[in-house]
């Protein structure tokens, strides 16, 4: 690639920028598409143009534009994000959720304030809400109708033992009526799973609170521990430290950026929990 190309390219790619930023989709898709004709293996023209499809809801370009960016530059978080996108919009949830994932840990690999880890948190949570949702629907469905069945079999063995022993009707109505309690026991135990809260205890089924960040008592997206023990949100955290001051909010003791690391064993509890409790991504 000459110095010109690469001089015209990138005109090109500024001129795109600012196409888009008027709201000048079709002109700014023009431009990164010179931008790509001149310099096709420069990921960033490939992610600009798929923004620009998505604005239009173009998913299909979407789609192939953000695949050749990831081929360019395996660690482009926004191609990442914007593939996921466009596969949850042909219904390929578990593809799509896959590429959200692995643009959420690529832009927590980077310890700098980002908009994307939350943004890209709340695609992911809606998605894996709607997959919990339905699984969770279906496993009720089916519940309820082995349960109804199993009703029919008590009440059939009931009318049976009525019949064998005339005698002792009491006896027999009484161990019937317990058949039915244990068994309405045991289908409503097997179905708490899937429920959120409960009428009757209002701390059941609660995101436990050494999951969820002291200051925006959320469940963590990307929790980095200070040298006090403490774990924030790093997007909250390092806004503390840029706006307020350079300090623990909590311990007030002297704090700096290069002092925070990633709570792995937090980010793993918090997935973990999420895998069981898909309820809790709708929490916030």
């Amino acid at each position: 690639m000459s110095p010109t190309a690469a001089k015209q390219a990138e005109q090109l790619r500024l001129d795109g920028n600012t196409y888009f930023k008027k709201g000048r989709f079709g002109a700014a898709i023009d431009a990164y598409t010179g931008a790509i004709t001149l310099c096709p293996n420069v990921a960033v023209n490939w992610t600009n143009r798929a923004l620009c499809h998505r604005k239009r809801n173009h998913w299909t370009k979407v789609e192939e534009d953000c695949r050749r960016a990831i081929q360019l530059d395996k660690n482009s978080v926004k191609a990442h994000y914007m593939l996921g996108l466009a596969l949850l919009e042909r219904k390929e949830y578990a593809e799509g959720v896959k590429e959200l994932e692995k643009a959420l840990d690529i832009e927590r690999s980077e310890n700098s304030k980002s908009d994307m880890v939350e943004e890209i948190w709340q695609e992911l949570a809606k998605v894996k809400y709607m997959v919990w949702e339905r699984e969770s629907t279906k496993r009720s469905w089916e519940l309820q109708s082995l349960k109804e069945f199993c009703e029919i079999a008590v009440r059939e063995k009931h009318l049976f033992d009525s019949c064998e022993h005339e005698g002792f009707l009491d006896e027999v109505s009484k161990s019937n009526s317990e058949q039915l309690e244990a068994l309405d026991r045991v289908f409503r135990t097997v179905a708490e799973a899937d429920l959120p809260t409960d009428i009757m205890n209002e701390d059941f089924h609660q995101i436990p609170d050494y999951l969820c960040c002291k200051i925006t008592l959320d469940i963590f997206r990307d929790p980095v521990i200070a040298p006090s023990g403490l774990t924030y949100e790093r997007e909250v955290i390092l806004d503390h430290l840029e706006k307020v001051g350079k300090f623990d909010p909590i311990t007030r003791k002297p704090l700096y950026l290069d002092q925070l690391v990633p709570n792995l064993a937090i980010k793993e509890a918090v997935e973990a929990f999420l895998d069981q409790h898909g309820w809790a991504y709708k929490m916030d």
